[in-house]
């Protein structure tokens, strides 16, 4: 594992511990076949997949898939995972090839996401699935200000992360159907799960 991918699970390490691990394990219980994860990141989801045959994932950031590797290889029975250094917006791989899409704390910093969802529709088969963990714009009166309030600073000093992002109603436009959602995190992190609409 690489410096860089080292230094990011240890800052996301309160968070996995205290909230993350837990949503992550209620949200990876649904998948199945093959799956594709767009966010790799350091493959903190692979131990996860449960009922996955085969699984693959994107991101951005090459230097942290190296984590990803290890933990596929740990995983018991070894589960086959081919990663790349690709964009969601525009994903290298074929119409109606994955059962499971899933993204956990992505689309917080996807410039263009109506562009990426618009590519998971495109890749996911017709009676697929798509979970997504995601911070998102506050979902009571005082978190949604205090999202708006504090993005502004935020995204000056992250330069990627949008801390008011409305990810389920772009989910949604993009022609999904939502078939359970949930807030948690003081209504910063929703869980989602969807499927595409059909026509």
């Amino acid at each position: 594992m690489t410096k860089d991918a080292r230094q990011y699970d240890r800052g996301m390490w309160l968070l996995e511990k205290f909230s993350l691990r837990r949503l992550r394990r209620a949200l990876l219980a649904q998948v199945r076949g093959e799956v594709l994860e767009v966010g790799l990141g350091t493959g903190a989801n692979v131990p996860l997949y449960g009922a996955a045959s085969r699984a693959a994932g994107i991101d951005m950031q090459a230097a942290r898939l190296s984590g990803a590797v290890n933990r596929a290889q740990g995983r018991h029975g070894r589960l086959p995972l081919l990663i790349a250094q690709a964009d969601a917006q525009q994903l290298p791989f074929a119409h109606n090839q994955f059962d499971t899409v899933v993204s956990t704390l992505v689309f917080c910093s996807i410039p263009q996401p109506e562009r990426a969802l618009a590519e998971i529709r495109r890749v996911l088969r017709p009676d697929g699935r798509f979970l997504l963990l995601e911070h998102v714009r506050g979902q009571g009166r005082i978190s949604r200000r205090l999202t708006d309030w504090l993005h502004p600073a935020w995204f000056a000093l992250q330069g990627e992360c949008h801390l008011n992002r409305e990810t389920a109603s772009a989910v949604r436009t993009a022609g999904f159907q939502i078939e359970q959602i949930s807030a948690h995190g003081w209504g910063v992190l929703q869980m989602m799960q969807a499927r595409p609409e059909s026509g």
